[in-house]
């Protein structure tokens, strides 16, 4: 089911209206789970960083040994179409995607050069710049690329997710924020993560059991550029407790601040907010 509204969908060459059927039920996505997609964002005229996120389907989609066959520029010209048809102010989800068609011999492993492609452009209104949520902590962890494809945008990666945002709205949080395999903050259930102490940020030190995220990079670079320091480091939940300040980024928001962590509570502190102008400001300069 679709969560936004005027959806357009391109399919085999061209754009259709409305929420189009794309997959059947033997393609290898549809039983055997692989599917890759991306986020980018379209908001005030602008996209900012579409190109990375185009880029970095084509790279999910050879992690999940699928053959990604449109390039970052084609995907962007078939985007940029697409988006000519909504208002000005419109707020557009941008999810490109690929998924296995044919299976091997075994059917398990996707059939080389047999790969769905499409793009589904959806009506989301951004998060109100007053948007918070509270965070819970929950028993299920981030896998290792040693048991999942943890370096692929996958949709198969998901439901592990599905459960974490389960178990900490049962016990009245909005998001989970969730440990590695060893038992460090890896990121929440749907966005990375940032603390600040002291006047410094910091955010988990990526170490292959999630995605760096690509509006978290600009976040880092928005920042240091602006004279924030910002460390990439190992953290704990009780760091994260003993902090002044925590924010999740991600695409589908850009940054959200958090105000409780369990029984912690936080204000919306400065930094979220300088971090918040900053990205406007980057990305205006980009349109």
């Amino acid at each position: 089911m679709a969560v936004g509204k005027n959806i357009r969908t391109y399919f085999e060459g061209q754009w259709h209206d409305g929420d189009a059927p794309i997959m059947r039920a033997a393609d290898h996505g549809a039983w055997l789970g692989s599917s890759v997609f991306d986020g980018a964002r379209y908001f005030e005229g602008m996209a900012p960083d579409l190109e990375a996120h185009c880029a970095r389907v084509n790279r999910s989609a050879k992690a999940l040994m699928l053959t990604p066959f449109v390039s970052t520029q084609q995907m962007i010209e078939i985007i940029r179409e697409g988006l000519a048809s909504y208002g000005p102010g419109a707020a557009v989800y941008i999810r490109p995607m690929y998924w296995g068609i044919d299976g091997d011999a075994t059917a398990i492993v996707p059939q080389e050069n047999s790969t769905g492609f499409a793009i589904c452009l959806e009506e989301i209104p951004m998060a109100p710049e007053t948007a918070s949520v509270t965070l819970g902590t929950t028993s299920f962890r981030r896998p290792v690329l040693e048991s999942a494809v943890v370096n692929a945008k996958a949709g198969c990666l998901y439901p592990n997710n599905a459960r974490m945002l389960s178990e900490v709205r049962a016990k009245g949080f909005s998001n989970a924020l969730v440990a590695d395999a060893l038992g460090h903050v890896a990121e929440t259930a749907t966005a990375n993560i940032f603390m600040v102490r002291d006047g410094e940020v910091f955010t988990p030190t990526p170490n292959g059991t999630f995605l760096a995220g690509i509006t978290r990079a600009r976040h880092i670079e928005n920042l240091r550029a602006d004279g924030t320091v910002v460390h990439e480091a190992i953290l704990s939940f009780d760091d994260f407790h003993k902090a002044d300040e925590i924010f999740m980024t991600g695409n589908m928001s850009k940054i959200t601040p958090v105000t409780a962590l369990e029984d912690t509570q936080y204000q919306v502190g400065p930094v979220a907010r300088r971090a918040r102008e900053l990205y406007w400001d980057w990305a205006l300069s980009t349109r």
